[in-house]
């Protein structure tokens, strides 16, 4: 009888976490039964490509790269844009009320009946409010946006200009197409040869609220497997476990960097941000220049990378409150973005050495 052969596939960021699953996964299972993946977001720090190569050479690993391409998305969307002729309009809409102004009206259908929710209460009536917008796209609307939109090859810009707008905490779609699709994708290609697997992830409770709850071990399907051997550990444990086996850390965190991977991250913190701008000031530079293809690419002619709210409607005050440049500006500044920070020119002449938030100062010396 054929045995069937299990793969352990672990995801490599380039992060504290994701190396010590790596090293626990070495350790427990050999290199021939090992196989590191790493999704490449085109959104990363030049020394994280380098710390792969690193590592490649300190554990004796081969890394594969993988990167989603965009290019078919990207050209079948400037065939829409060119092609659209839609008619239809959008509106915005407002509630009905009876004349006392409280009792909601209910909506009926064609028959006069009452609609009802999947509760089985009946749906408020609404009107449309205003003369709508025009669904299509505006011949003006259509040349910015034909005039930019080509798949560069950077698979966070693609897939930005494919969707015509950059991700949000409420949409975070980059997370799940640069990474959780690529990484799925590689997995069923080894479960389709035959293998089975089992994913092993570098996942901490102690990270977010969102992962409080993360499972050690779950069974996703037949043959695969998710393995968090990490999970209950803390950021110091991880970091020593990198020290016993002698191997260093990623540089980015004793650069102020509490996380490594996209650089920036649509939700890094405001001291992030700013240690990004004093640090690393081509990376808010390429992220203008990104705002602006993208921009171009949106039916409503802006996209900001960070996104919040804001009261303007007006789309150029909305754009120059909330761009890269103005975010970077509102990160010097102290609590309420109202007052810049008095101390920033004394903590800014550390710089160009070490400010670890993890403490790692004499370990990166030393290591």
């Amino acid at each position: 009888m054929e045995t069937v052969s299990t793969i352990h596939v672990i995801s490599v960021s380039g992060g504290k976490d994701s190396l010590a699953t790596l090293l626990i996964a070495i350790a427990r299972c050999g290199l021939a039964n090992v196989v590191a993946i790493f999704c490449d977001t085109g959104n990363e720090h030049d020394d994280t490509y380098a710390y792969l190569d690193y590592l490649e050479g300190v554990l004796g690993i081969k890394i594969v790269r993988l990167k989603a391409d965009f290019t078919e998305q990207v050209l079948a969307k400037r065939q829409f844009i060119a092609r659209d002729m839609r008619t239809r309009r959008e509106y915005d809409t407002r509630l009905v009320f009876e004349a006392d102004g409280v009792t909601p009206v209910p909506k009926r259908d064609g028959r006069g009946v009452i609609v009802l929710n999947k509760k089985g209460k009946p749906v408020q009536k609404t009107v449309k409010v205003g003369g709508g917008r025009r669904v299509r796209w505006s011949n003006k609307a259509k040349r910015r946006a034909l005039s930019v939109m080509f798949p560069t090859g950077n698979p966070f810009l693609d897939l930005c200009m494919w969707k015509g707008r950059f991700p949000s905490r409420k949409a975070q779609f980059c997370t799940e197409e640069l990474k959780r699709n690529m990484a799925v994708g590689f997995q069923m290609e080894l479960m389709d040869a035959g293998h089975n697997v089992v994913s092993w992830q570098g996942v901490r409770r102690d990270e977010s609220e969102n992962r409080r709850d993360a499972k050690k071990i779950e069974r996703v399907g037949r043959g695969l497997w998710i393995f968090r051997p990490i999970v209950e550990w803390s950021a110091a444990q991880v970091f020593e476990l990198a020290a016993s086996r002698g191997i260093r850390p990623n540089p980015l965190y004793l650069q102020g960097m509490g996380r490594v991977g996209c650089l920036p991250c649509i939700n890094c913190s405001k001291p992030e941000l700013r240690q990004i701008a004093a640090r690393f000031p081509e990376h808010p530079a390429r992220i203008a220049e990104w705002e602006r293809i993208v921009g171009m690419c949106s039916k409503r002619g802006y996209s900001t990378f960070m996104t919040d709210a804001h009261p303007a409607k007006d789309r150029r005050v909305i754009f120059m409150a909330l761009n890269i440049e103005a975010r970077v500006e509102w990160s010097k500044t102290t609590r309420g973005g109202k007052q810049f920070n008095l101390l920033d020119e004394v903590e800014n002449d550390g710089e160009a050495g070490c400010s670890s938030s993890y403490g790692l100062c004499d370990q990166g010396e030393t290591a």
